[in-house]
């Protein structure tokens, strides 16, 4: 599905690690993805509750990813580079700042944040919180 990207992007199909979209809502997966793209967002934040059992967390592995705009489409692709769980308490101004929305400020990050795990039943300011940063490795504007 994804193969005439991959070979646009020169990348090597052997080491590709899946396909996903930011967000849980079609606005939000091109609106982030945009931030991607225009070299504002390198990093990325999740709750660690999200992780089922069977669901492996983000790694530095030498795979790429594919990030999907809201239609399925490839538009990027990235490759993790560093992964550490904290606190949602905890989370830095640094992060927040690679992170690339809003202000890039960590009160705008902590306020977004906040009012997404509330709106999927998940927020506590103690919560473990999965902080993902990322290369560009490819994009398709």
């Amino acid at each position: 599905m994804y193969e005439e990207f991959i070979k646009e992007a020169n990348l090597n199909p052997e080491n590709f690690g899946g396909a996903w979209a930011f967000g849980d809502n079609p606005q939000m997966a091109d609106e982030i993805l945009e931030l991607v793209l225009q070299g504002k967002k390198r990093a990325t934040a999740s709750a660690l509750l999200d992780y089922g059992p069977d669901e492996d967390l983000p790694e530095v592995d030498g795979k790429y990813e594919l990030l999907l705009d809201s239609k399925g489409c490839p538009r990027a692709a990235i490759q993790t580079s560093k992964v550490y769980i904290t606190k949602f308490n905890k989370v830095t101004e640094e992060h927040a700042f690679k992170e690339g929305e809003g202000d890039r400020s960590l009160a705008y990050w902590r306020q977004a944040h906040e009012n997404f795990f509330r709106e999927i039943g998940c927020f506590s300011p103690d919560m473990d919180i999965v902080c993902e940063e990322f290369e560009l490795l490819y994009k398709r504007s």
